[in-house]
């Protein structure tokens, strides 16, 4: 099997971790930069290629309406990385699946998905075939379940092409060979006679990055790509998922619940809570000045290297989508809560930047501090907000 190298250990020396440790470090104080050398700018100019507005999702069970993705909205223009992070069941995958027309025929869903001018939702299943994994790739989160254990690695790139054009077989295995060489898997004319089981787990993300890119999509969804690597190996596909991006020119909604993943491969950052955007605006704009109670809370539970004392976690757990509580859905766990927090749920709305989007009635509180995650760790009631209605009401102790 591929040698990927010794298995990193979440706080090592800076030379022998991930560009996703930085963020970490820095959060803690150290000063390490956000961005890295992995996305380059985009152009102002770009052109769109992927427009979702408010984007709701909702499934029905027996014990009521299951509201999983609420108001969902983003633009992706051409090489653009988005980063769309947030706690399990925050409506993440779900949100990406719609767009891609993967979920089941139960799914009640609204909005508008617009690729490249076309509405994805009003489209036949025929057209909606003919688009996913030629013009939208995705990248699942769990390469083992979603590669055929039963077929080759180059039997099953080679049907991804031959779904989409009309070539010889001999051909498509050719191309095929040509993606796994492109992805860094050694020796990729054998590899293809290989079965899932014989490939490593970051050998086996690596051949489903090359199933994604091998019709030379112009968006690629990768669905927590890293999830089940370790820290050495998930750098290693970080990387070559960027390679990959810029040889075909694609562009990418990166799914995670690693913060630091985002803040070395994002250009912009979604923040996703409950079902419905809370945070939007570029990574720096969203590492260093949030605006957003939650994303706070998410920055200060990341340990780094330093740290001695206890972590800082984010204290209760994201409400039922069954039975939303009345106002901000953050407002139980939320350390500045105020009475107004319980009535009324704030919408996605500039901040002080215009391109900087939060879901907070207290975004302002949160602009002047240069440490927003001083919150949660100074606990509720340490002031109040000048002009809120009531006292603070939540709070992480």
């Amino acid at each position: 099997m591929e040698d990927e190298g010794s298995s990193g250990t979440l706080y090592g020396e800076p030379d022998a971790i991930d560009k996703g440790l930085e963020i970490r470090d820095r959060v803690a104080g150290e000063g390490v930069q956000v961005s890295s050398g992995l996305a380059d700018p985009v152009p102002a100019d770009a052109p769109e290629v992927l427009r979702v507005e408010d984007l709701t999702v909702a499934f029905p069970t027996e014990d009521g309406l299951v509201k999983a993705v609420r108001g969902v909205s983003y633009a992706l223009k051409e090489r653009e990385v988005l980063g769309i992070v947030g706690e399990s069941g925050s409506g993440k995958s779900v949100s990406s699946m719609a767009v891609m027309g993967l979920l089941p025929k139960s799914a009640r869903i609204t909005g508008k998905v617009s690729f490249r001018g076309q509405d994805v939702l009003s489209m036949s299943a025929r057209q909606r075939r003919g688009l996913r994994g030629k013009r939208i790739a995705m990248i699942f989160q769990d390469p083992m379940t979603a590669l055929n254990p039963v077929y080759t690695v180059g039997f099953q790139l080679a049907e991804a092409v031959l779904s989409h054009e009309l070539m010889p077989k001999k051909q498509a295995l050719a191309r095929a060979e040509e993606m796994l060489a492109l992805v860094g898997i050694p020796q990729p004319k054998t590899r293809l006679d290989s079965y899932p089981h014989e490939f490593s787990g970051g050998m086996r993300q690596r051949a489903m990055i090359a199933m994604a890119v091998i019709n030379n999509p112009d968006v690629i969804i990768a669905d927590e790509p890293t999830t089940a690597l370790d820290v050495t190996v998930q750098a290693q596909i970080l990387e070559k998922l960027i390679e990959v991006k810029d040889a075909v020119n694609a562009a990418i909604v990166l799914i995670t619940h690693d913060l630091g993943v985002v803040a070395g491969m994002a250009h912009r950052t979604l923040v996703m809570y409950a079902g419905r955007p809370v945070e939007l605006g570029s990574t720096d704009e969203i590492f260093y000045r949030t605006r957003m109670p939650y994303t706070a809370g998410l920055l200060g539970s990341i340990p780094s290297a330093g740290d001695t004392g206890r972590l800082r976690p984010i204290k209760g757990a994201p409400p039922s989508l069954i039975s939303l509580p009345p106002g901000c859905p953050f407002s139980p766990r939320c350390p500045v809560a105020t009475d107004i927090c319980t009535k009324e749920e704030p919408p996605l709305a500039p901040t002080d930047d215009p391109d900087h989007l939060a879901a907070c009635h207290h975004w302002d509180r949160l602009a002047a501090t240069d440490d927003p995650t001083r919150f949660f760790r100074e606990g509720p009631g340490t002031e109040t907000v000048a002009g809120a209605a009531g006292a603070p009401v939540g709070g992480i102790a």
